[in-house]
């Protein structure tokens, strides 16, 4: 399998003063996803967890919705002319009797790393009807204090980022701010669908008992991640695009972004953050 960090040779130069020496880098490498055998997706991705990758990304396409749906995903031999197995191309095959929405059979999808809806026909394309629909049995109720104190839990929990300074990361969060997964990327998408493909490869889909949270921005395709796993909030750093915030008030997503300190913008569904906590803090 491919590394996640590689060593490059720079130059540094620092107040004047010119070094060579070796660098650390995040590792980007492509990772064809097949279908039954056919090709279905082509990701930029950092090389692990390549098989919950793989699952996420269908869970999220809304190809499957729970463990069972899936019977094996392998590595595929033979993948160069040559016949090596290049560790970059996996195949999901279904469990019988499993339907194959017509959405993934009448595309090829290049997704970039900085935009999984590249190569998308429509944006009706990717309002798949989810299997998990976003409840509130029981409620998820959560303190802006709580919500502060979640992005330093994250960068604390980034081991390949200190080596780099290169990899987005997603988390996931009890509504009590435990730390229940975290997975580092070159593409934040990547990251969200690792989180996602081994919550359903361990059965604990949905996720409606927990906060997503994303290093950077929160996009349309983020949102719908996370709608399509039930997860019921979703937070980020930086700015949410406008698709995003109509996704989220649509699908009774909350969504939260630029948290950073103690500053944060509620965008939707905030009947979750308890707001009064905040009144009582000023």
């Amino acid at each position: 399998m491919g590394r996640v960090t590689e060593r490059r040779r720079t130059i540094r130069i620092r107040d004047g003063a010119v070094t060579t020496r070796p660098d650390t880098l995040v590792a980007e490498e492509p990772l064809e996803i097949r279908l039954n055998g056919k090709p279905l997706a082509i990701t930029m991705r950092t090389p692990g967890d390549d098989f919950a990758l793989a699952a996420g990304f269908l869970v999220s396409e809304g190809v499957i919705g729970e463990g069972s749906d899936v019977q094996s995903i392998v590595y595929c031999a033979g993948a160069t002319a040559e016949g090596v197995n290049t560790y970059n191309v996996v195949d999901v095959k279904l469990a019988p009797g499993v339907v194959v929405p017509d959405i993934t059979l009448e595309r090829n999808v290049y997704t970039t790393s900085s935009c999984g809806l590249c190569g998308k026909a429509s944006l009706d394309a990717v309002r798949t009807t989810t299997r998990h629909a976003i409840t509130d049995t029981p409620p998820v109720r959560v303190t802006p204090a709580l919500l502060a104190a979640l992005p330093d839990r994250l960068r604390d929990a980034q081991r390949v980022f200190d080596r780099t300074g290169g990899l987005h990361a997603a988390a996931l969060f009890s509504p009590e701010g435990e730390l229940l997964d975290i997975r580092e990327d070159v593409g934040r998408h990547n990251a969200v669908d690792k989180l996602v493909g081994r919550a359903l490869t361990d059965d604990r889909l949905p996720l409606s008992q927990s906060i997503l949270l994303v290093s950077g921005r929160a996009s349309f395709e983020l949102a719908q991640k996370a709608v399509m796993a039930g997860i019921p909030m979703l937070a980020a750093v930086s700015a949410p695009s406008s698709l995003a915030v109509d996704l989220a008030a649509e699908s009774g997503l909350t969504l939260v972004g630029f948290l950073r300190g103690q500053s944060m913008n509620v965008y939707a569904g905030d009947h979750r953050i308890a707001l009064e906590a905040a009144v009582g803090q000023g």
